[in-house]
């Protein structure tokens, strides 16, 4: 008996907030195929209650992807269509996923994507801030150190950065951001988007933070912050070397760790060494 052909694998994307978002072409493919990988099948579960569709659920999160996938593949060369969906938005957008779509690809399965709501280019969309050029950081670390670590690292860059942000974490982040961009670099906070409380900030980081930190209201949700990337070449330099300066002074003297810095990064040694 000949096997089955291939199928395909749809990356399914779904509303971050109001359920009006779910594609009528994404509804349609969530009735068609023959289960739906789910970060959370509870929550996939009441989204498909809510349209009345009614397909078998396979779990499908951060901890079980590598095993799972193996599995999905092997239905997929059987014939049998899939779904890959998160809890909210697209798939793979820091989001699980990505080890399941290589597998499949890597297998000569087909697939294909059902585009729909993504917090990140929602938030880009509304927030005023150059758009022709961005970075997607998603979530920073959690712990203080390797966050700024990572915030000092982009200080120099010149496109636009988007994060993604928890409640719990949303004013220290904004307090790192200012103090790896300065205090005066304009932003942006989309909040809750498409939902009832959905509020865009926008304004330096430094007034963020204060907003941020004088309404509690405004610390809870899901947040995507947007920060506007260094204005010019020069200003890049300049952060890339104090990135470096501060880095190497751990180990040499001021103005060795400021002499080699600059010649690193082309930014003034004595900017750097009085900075």
């Amino acid at each position: 008996m000949m096997p089955a052909a291939p199928a395909t694998l749809f990356v399914v994307a779904t509303p971050i907030g109001n359920l009006a978002d779910l594609s009528p072409r994404a509804q349609e493919v969530l009735r068609s195929v023959a289960a739906i990988c789910a970060e959370d099948t509870r929550h996939t579960g009441q989204l498909l209650s809510h349209f009345g569709i009614s397909r078998p659920l396979v779990a499908l999160h951060d901890h079980n992807e590598e095993a799972m996938a193996e599995r999905v593949v092997a239905r997929l060369l059987g014939g049998e269509s899939m779904a890959v969906v998160s809890d909210a938005g697209t798939p793979l957008v820091s989001d699980p996923g990505f080890r399941l779509v290589r597998a499949a690809r890597a297998a000569g399965v087909k697939v294909s994507p059902v585009p729909g709501a993504c917090a990140a280019i929602a938030a880009l969309s509304v927030a005023g801030l150059p758009s022709d050029r961005f970075v997607f950081e998603g979530f920073l670390p959690a712990k203080a150190a390797a966050r700024r670590e990572r915030l000092q690292r982009l200080a120099g860059e010149t496109g636009t950065l988007v994060f993604y942000e928890s409640s719990h974490r949303i004013a220290e982040s904004l307090a790192d951001m200012a103090a790896a961009f300065g205090d005066e670099r304009p932003a942006v906070v989309a909040r809750e988007l498409t939902k009832l409380f959905e509020t865009v900030l926008d304004g330096t980081l430094v007034q963020l933070r204060a907003a941020v930190e004088a309404d509690d209201n405004q610390r809870k949700g899901e947040f995507v912050v947007m920060v506007q990337g260094a204005a010019d070449d020069e200003a890049a330099k300049i952060a890339e070397g104090r990135r470096l300066h501060a880095r190497l002074k751990e180990y040499l003297p001021p103005s060795t760790a400021a002499k080699l810095a600059a010649e690193l990064s082309g930014a003034p040694r004595k900017l750097l060494y009085g900075g």
